[in-house]
């Protein structure tokens, strides 16, 4: 294991939100993080399909994990802004959100996220997450 990926995987382990929703830490790379988590019946909205928030937490943190791969071991990151476009509902057992950097910087990183559902091996993308990542010294 790298030492940015001890890094990444440390901190998501004192996440208690993703703790609390189930998700893991499924692949970290350089400038890209796969989280997963379960659809489990506490995170889902009144139709019975994964709640938004559950989908907007994971597509988040996997962005934010993505820009940490970027930085330098003195520094971590903050989401300054990220808007979320709902494609479709999430019907599934888990989702699978795959954050990525689409442009580091010194002050401002911008990232990405998918965000699939996934059911049986059936895969359906149900969002997309654009937003920026302030890097702060720790």
């Amino acid at each position: 294991m790298t030492e940015i990926e001890t890094r990444i995987r440390d901190s998501f382990a004192r996440q208690s939100m993703m703790q609390t929703l189930g998700a893991e830490l499924a692949q970290v790379s350089d400038g890209n993080v796969i989280i997963t988590a379960p659809i489990l019946p506490g995170s889902r909205q009144q139709h019975g399909v994964a709640h938004a928030a559950l989908t907007f937490a994971i597509g988040d943190t996997a962005a934010g994990y993505a820009a940490l791969t970027k930085m330098p071991a003195d520094q971590e990151v903050m989401t300054a802004e990220i808007k979320i476009n709902l494609l479709a509902p999430a019907v599934g057992d888990y989702l699978r959100a795959t954050g990525k950097v689409i442009k580091p910087g010194r002050r401002l990183v911008v990232v990405s996220a998918e965000v699939h559902a996934i059911t049986d091996g059936s895969v359906k993308l149900v969002a997309i997450l654009q937003g920026t990542m302030v890097p702060i010294q720790t």
